[in-house]
């Protein structure tokens, strides 16, 4: 593809995403921004990317403005990924915060940045399997910033090539039926989670309430260092004070907040707050 984008052109859209969303997208991802917004263009009936930021830069509607940054973020996903948050959450967290609560104490679950749903339903696969008896207390969240994806994870529908990554074949079988050439996943598991949007770089609403688990994986790696601070503090505000906080598998709290400490587990690691922070 022969790129069209201007270094005028990429900065004004560096500046638009990093407003609306905090994302830093570095000189060299010029070839991204191509790829990720050339399909906007042709849905607006414009012939290339450039054409397409001049027509915003002229006149800024909210709603192509809105499209230009969730064709931007990053969607990478797969079931089960990197496993060991699941396999910890299996033998170790929902253990102890069973012993740790009152039996009819709810227990929430935050998937952040979850795209089109993937971590929060194999979170609700990973109850069901473990504590089937406790899943009508346990409630789980999935947010994003985009409402494309927020749409797709609630319909629960996935290709063949989605559930190929990732998701076992007796997971496939248990709880996904075929619906034309995709598959949807079972009523009692969707019922399991509710999605919201939420941007992770602006305050949370305080409707969100508290949390026993975060997952917030994948995420701080788009983000400069002041972003990530601000996160992690908003993100401790809404953890309970022996609550569980998994990162991803590059992603660590050190250098940036010094009131997290890392617990191994496994072959993974997971982060509560520090006593006294």
């Amino acid at each position: 593809m022969t790129g069209t984008l201007t270094p005028d052109a990429f900065a004004w859209v560096s500046d638009v995403v990093r407003r609306e969303s905090a994302i830093v997208l570095d000189r060299g991802k010029e070839y991204l921004v191509e790829a990720r917004l050339m399909p906007v263009a042709r849905e607006l009936g414009i012939a290339d990317v450039s054409g397409l930021v001049a027509t915003l830069r002229a006149s800024p509607d909210r709603e192509r403005v809105r499209r230009l940054v969730e064709a931007l973020t990053t969607n990478e996903t797969s079931w089960f990924r990197d496993s060991e948050p699941f396999a910890a959450l299996r033998t170790t967290v929902l253990p102890e915060l069973l012993a740790a609560r009152r039996p009819t104490e709810p227990l929430k679950i935050w998937s952040a940045a979850c795209s089109s749903g993937q971590e929060p339903y194999t979170i609700a696969m990973t109850l069901r399997d473990v504590v089937p008896e406790h899943v009508g207390r346990i409630s789980i969240l999935g947010t994003d910033i985009s409402e494309a994806m927020l749409t797709r994870a609630r319909n629960a529908r996935f290709s063949q090539l989605e559930v190929n990554r990732g998701l076992p074949a007796p997971q496939l079988v248990r709880w996904f039926h075929r619906q034309g050439i995709d598959w949807e996943i079972a009523p009692e598991l969707r019922s399991m989670v509710r999605f919201e949007h939420c941007n992770l770089a602006a305050p949370l609403s305080p409707m969100l309430g508290t949390f026993d688990v975060i997952y917030l994986r994948n995420v701080l790696i788009y983000f400069d260092a002041d972003t990530k601070r601000d996160i992690l503090a908003r993100v401790r505000r809404v953890l309970r004070p022996d609550g569980y906080l998994f990162l991803g598998a590059t992603e660590t709290t050190l250098g940036i907040d010094e009131t997290w400490e890392r617990v191994p587990s496994g072959r993974g690691s997971y982060y509560r707050p520090s006593r006294g922070a």
